[in-house]
C-alpha cells in the first residue's frame, strides 16, 4: 500500500517551492491565494529569504505546510494515499492533503499555531536536544530523574534517535547525564523553544479554541496522528489529538511501525527535505521510501 508522509519544522530551505510556482499554473494560483490569506507575501521568504528569516517560526511553519500541500495538489491523480501521516507540523499538511481541512482553513490554523508557539517560546528560555545512540527507556529515565527543571522526550524519531525538550538548564543537565550514560551524541538544537513539552501549554490553550471552531471533515483515508500513533478518520477525535499534540511527544517510530502493520509498504514523502525518508528506513528497512521536493508539470 502506498502512503504519503509530510515533514515538520527544520526542513525549510531558500528557494523552496519556486520551481512549482514558476512552472505549474495550479501551484502558482495556490501560492498567490496563500499570500492573500496570510496578508503578506510568504512566497518572497520561501523563494528568496535568508536562513535566519526562514527559521522564524511564523514563517517556517506556513512555508513548509504550503510546500507540502501544494505539491500534493499538483500530483493530481497520482496522489492516491492509502494512509497519511505527518511529523509535528506535518500533521496539518497531511490533514489538508487528505481533505480533512480545506486549503484556507489548514493554512490559517498553521499560521495561528506558529504565532501561538512563538509567544510561548518568548515566555521562558527553552530549547531542545537530539540524543543519539541510547534506548528510549534510558532517555526517559534520565528525564524523569531531573525534577527541578522541565525535561521531557519530545520526538521519538527512530530507534536510537530521540529529541528531548525543556528549559535550557534542564536540557544542559540532561545532555551531560545522557553523555555519561553512553550517548553517541547529545546535541542542543538551534530552535527557538521547547516544542512538544509542557512549556507549550499557553500555545495549546490558544490553539484549542482555533481548532474547535474550525470545520474538520472525514479524511479520504486514515491519518496516523502523532499523539496516539494510531489511525483516525473521526473529526472529533482528530481535533482532540491535534490539540494534545502541542504538549505531547511526536511518536514517529511508533507511527511508522503501526502504518507498516496496517499494510503500508511504500512511503512517499512530499515536501522539503528527505528527513522522513531516512527515518522510515531506519525504523523498517523492508519498506520502500522515497522523497519529492517538487514534481513539476507544465499543465
Amino acid at each position: 500500500m502506498k502512503v504519503f508522509v509530510y515533514p515538520g519544522q527544520s526542513a525549510q530551505f531558500t528557494g523552496m517551492g519556486k520551481s512549482m510556482y514558476d512552472q505549474n499554473v495550479r501551484a502558482k494560483e495556490l501560492f498567490e491565494e496563500a499570500n492573500d490569506i496570510l496578508g503578506f507575501r510568504i512566497t518572497e521568504s520561501m523563494f528568496f529569504g535568508t536562513d535566519d528569516e526562514l527559521k522564524q517560526t511564523q514563517v517556517t511553519q506556513p512555508a513548509i505546510f504550503l510546500h507540502s500541500v501544494i505539491l500534493s495538489k499538483i500530483w493530481g491523480k497520482l496522489f492516491t494515499p492509502g494512509m497519511v501521516a505527518g511529523h509535528s507540523l506535518g500533521e496539518f499538511s497531511a490533514l489538508t492533503a487528505s481533505d480533512a481541512l480545506s486549503f484556507e482553513d489548514g493554512l490559517i490554523l498553521v499560521s495561528k499555531r506558529a504565532h501561538a508557539m512563538q509567544k510561548a517560546c518568548e515566555m521562558q528560555p527553552s530549547t531542545m536536544a537530539v540524543i543519539i545512540g541510547l534506548p528510549d527507556e534510558t532517555v526517559e529515565n534520565v528525564c524523569r530523574e531531573i525534577t527541578d527543571e522541565i525535561v521531557v522526550p519530545a520526538n521519538y524519531n527512530c530507534p536510537g534517535q530521540i529529541v528531548i525538550s525543556g528549559t535550557e538548564a534542564g536540557i544542559d543537565r540532561a545532555c551531560e547525564m545522557l553523555t555519561e550514560a553512553g550517548a553517541k551524541r547529545a546535541l542542543r538544537l538551534k530552535v527557538g523553544g521547547a516544542f512538544h513539552s509542557p512549556l507549550m501549554e499557553p500555545a495549546r490553550a490558544e490553539l484549542a479554541e482555533a481548532i474547535e471552531s474550525t470545520n474538520i471533515h472525514k479524511p479520504v483515508c486514515p491519518i496516523y496522528q502523532n499523539y496516539t500513533a494510531l489511525p483516525s478518520t473521526d473529526p472529533k477525535e482528530i481535533k482532540e489529538n491535534l490539540v494534545a499534540q502541542l504538549t505531547a511527544p511526536v511518536r514517529w517510530t511508533q507511527t511508522v511501525r503501526n502504518m507498516v502493520a496496517g499494510g503500508a509498504d511504500h512511503f512517499v514523502e512530499l515536501g522539503p527535505g528527505k528527513v522522513l525518508q531516512g527515518l522510515i528506513l531506519k525504523i523498517d528497512n523492508s519498506v520502500t521510501a522515497e522523497s519529492y521536493q517538487d514534481k513539476v508539470t507544465k499543465d
